[in-house]
């Protein structure tokens, strides 16, 4: 009889200690409450006021489009496009925005105080030459957009695009006189258009958009001029959460695939 409560003793005592390791391991398995809010982030509610240049129309409301859908307890509001000078000085004046994405670094810098963090870099575009459909003017490089009676429009020099098409003509020793100065790309892209101008300066991006309308003229050498975007959430964004989350999605690799279609590199 002592041996059967000897072995019945030790058995329930292996039974106990047991069951104390599964406990462990269960409790060291379980999702914290941590865990299950990260589970389910997926529950993004707010609202969403993003500003970008010019030059991201068509990307960009695709972008955010996508956005949309994947959290549709996310309003998001239409985009302002603009050039990127205007834009960041509409920030500094306090207009609501919760994401800036500009097309260079200078004028991000600008508005530098005003942003929740430092910006990140998620794409490049390069120049063209733009010209009307045809070609009829048979341009083939940048020194032909100085030959007389030849109507070049280009971005003003604060705008990335004119900054960036200063520094390329400069390289290369080519000296125009703009019929007109415009405020961002798309506006020298539209007088193209429309047979007010027979040449300007735009990024690849804003000729592939065009297609059929315009023809592209390539640069070479363009990538000397490159401009680099960068993207960041303002200090006083509405929904911070729903800020950094759109954030991430330009960055991942859907947001970086979908700018690619539109012709974006690389930061």
């Amino acid at each position: 009889m002592r041996g059967t409560s000897a072995r019945r003793t030790r058995s329930l005592a292996l039974r106990a200690a047991a069951i104390g390791v599964s406990a462990l391991l269960l409790s060291a398995c379980a999702p914290t409450a941590s865990d299950r809010q990260g589970a389910s982030a997926t529950g993004l509610s707010g609202s969403l006021t993003i500003f970008a240049a010019a030059s991201l129309s068509a990307s960009f409301t695709e972008l955010a489009k996508e956005f949309g859908a994947d959290n549709p307890a996310v309003t998001v509001n239409p985009i302002s496009f603009d050039g990127s000078a205007s834009l960041a000085t509409q920030i500094a004046e306090g207009a609501p925005a919760d994401v800036f994405a500009s097309a260079d670094e200078a004028n991000m810098a600008k508005v530098a105080s005003e942003l929740d963090g430092s910006p990140v870099d998620f794409a490049s575009n390069t120049l063209e030459i733009v010209v009307q459909a045809g070609n009829p003017l048979h341009i083939t490089d940048l020194s032909d957009l100085a030959k007389p009676g030849v109507q070049v429009v280009l971005c003003a020099s604060e705008v990335p695009c004119g900054a960036a098409s200063h520094t390329i003509l400069d390289l290369d020793g080519v000296t125009i006189t703009p019929v007109s100065e415009e405020q961002n790309v798309k506006a020298v892209l539209a007088k193209v258009q429309a047979g007010e101008a027979d040449a300007g300066l735009v990024y690849v991006t804003d000729v592939a958009a065009a297609a059929g309308s315009v023809d592209g003229v390539t640069i070479p050498g363009a990538e000397r001029a490159a401009n680099t975007y960068p993207i960041a959430a303002l200090a006083d964004a509405a929904d911070p959460d729903v800020a950094r989350a759109f954030i991430a999605f330009v960055l991942s690799a859907p947001g970086q695939a979908v700018l690619a279609t539109y012709g974006f590199a690389k930061p």
